[in-house]
């Protein structure tokens, strides 16, 4: 074959291939301004469909709207702030977060179902997105933010039986409509007005977790229930000391007694007595080494390295301290498995997906995440927290005629004043509840954090 020949055919071939290049350019010419709109209007355009879906409404669990559409990227949150928490946000340039992104799909009308039909599913899917009926009290919620006053901090209540979340409270907090238009300002404030501090906000659980304690020396069997420890008022530790709070002498103290006045004294001997893999089998046991999968984002739990402690550290996990940092939303986890025998739920928030002709197409059921102690001992440890509230540091939680149990807490905060935490139960008529409250840089639990669960146990009671 000769050089003509060769030129001639790649001369054919490349004209060819500018051809085929010069009818797809028209062909997408004529898509974008011949056939374009016909398509954008398409029932199967995922895209417009997008554009043109009024979002579905997030509602308490008494049917009051928290969060809003009445048109396509229109969205209003009635209760502001104080349910940020709860509804997160969505927006145009910087996503979503909270409910408003974990639940997107729903409140968008893309669900699970209608996806795996295909086209199918596209063509049945309305013009209006599923609303979400939550667990959360809307007027619960508001209390207990308004109860926080000038603090920062955060309450959770959960029903201790099932795990529904009741409030879910964090402050500072910002109305979630302004989130996007205030995002340089409202991510640089110092206070975090953006941290959903319930979930997210890791604390020195401080004296709360001494309930956890309890159990534990009595599970390590470190200690009994006929053990008598006498209270110096400190505890030495090599060349340093421990001390009680506002110097107090507990003097002669049992196990309910300890728990009942907080002891430094015995919950760092116990500590010391159980030793590193004492502690690290009860933070495991109690799910602190694990996080839990559901609608709530936490953040995980910060434990110590259990094999590198030393004696000091180890006495001062046995009150809370060390560099052991929790979520709210975990103690008062912890605070439901003892009034629920032991059983630990998953906290959940959802409680129906309602279609926009009102079906019912997603129920929430509460789910048993782990059983974190035997049912004996829970109730023993209910007991010596009831005596907390009846004759210790919780008698700011007490209301007549129902039965509060508690733990104080005094968190060390080396940033500047000590944070109040108040964690327990309460029997209502009808069902348990169980709570987790720290109030930043108050001072003692028990005068600021527990007349919180005072107010929210009165609220709940006069229903």
């Amino acid at each position: 074959m000769g050089d003509k020949t060769i030129k001639k055919q790649i001369l054919h071939c490349s004209l060819f291939l500018l051809g085929c290049f010069g009818l797809l350019f028209c062909y997408l010419l004529y898509i974008d301004f011949i056939q374009g709109p016909e398509l954008n209007a398409n029932p199967l355009n995922r895209r417009g469909a997008a554009l043109d879906m009024v979002r579905g409404s997030i509602l308490d669990v008494h049917g009051e709207k928290l969060a809003y559409s009445d048109a396509p990227g229109q969205r209003s949150y009635p209760y502001g702030a104080a349910m940020a928490p709860v509804t997160g946000y969505v927006g145009e340039t910087l996503g979503s977060a909270g409910l408003e992104s974990t639940l997107g799909d729903e409140l968008s009308g893309q669900s699970r179902q209608l996806r795996g039909m295909g086209p199918i599913g596209q063509l049945l899917q309305a013009d209006r997105g599923n609303d979400i009926k939550l667990t959360v009290d809307a007027r619960l919620q508001q209390l207990a933010y308004d109860a926080l006053g000038e603090y920062r901090g955060a309450v959770v209540v959960l029903d201790a039986n099932t795990g529904a979340v009741l409030a879910l409270v964090s402050k500072p907090a910002v109305d979630p409509s302004v989130v996007e238009a205030q995002w340089s300002e409202l991510s640089n404030r110092q206070d975090s007005p953006l941290l959903n501090r319930a979930a997210q906000g890791l604390y020195p659980p401080g004296s709360t977790i001494k309930a956890m304690m309890a159990d534990a020396a009595l599970d390590e069997k470190v200690t009994d229930l006929n053990e008598t420890f006498n209270c110096t008022g400190k505890l030495q530790i090599g060349n340093e000391y421990i001390e009680e709070s506002h110097g107090a002498v507990h003097g002669k103290v049992n196990l309910k007694e300890a728990l009942t006045h907080s002891c430094n004294f015995t919950f760092g001997t116990l500590a010391m007595r159980m030793g590193s893999s004492g502690l690290q089998d009860a933070f495991q046991r109690f799910g602190f080494a694990d996080t839990f999968q559901g609608e709530i984002q936490e953040t995980a739990s910060h434990l110590p390295d259990f094999g590198k402690l030393e004696q000091g550290d180890i006495a001062q996990l046995g009150l809370g301290q060390s560099s052991l940092l929790v979520t709210p939303l975990r103690m008062a986890m912890l605070a439901q498995a003892f009034a629920n025998g032991g059983k630990m739920m998953v906290p959940y928030m959802v409680d129906a997906v309602i279609s926009p002709q009102g079906l019912c197409i997603r129920k929430g059921e509460p789910a048993q995440w782990r059983e974190v102690t035997t049912s004996q001992r829970a109730a023993l440890i209910n007991s010596y927290m009831e005596n907390v509230v009846e004759n210790g540091t919780g008698g700011a939680a007490a209301v007549s005629g129902i039965k509060v149990r508690g733990k104080t807490g005094t968190a060390e905060n080396s940033a500047g004043a000590d944070h109040g935490w108040f964690i327990g139960s309460a029997e209502l008529p009808g069902r348990t509840i169980a709570f987790g409250i720290i109030v930043e840089n108050s001072g003692g639990g028990g005068s600021t954090a527990a007349p919180i669960a005072r107010r929210i146990i009165q609220d709940l009671m006069n229903r």
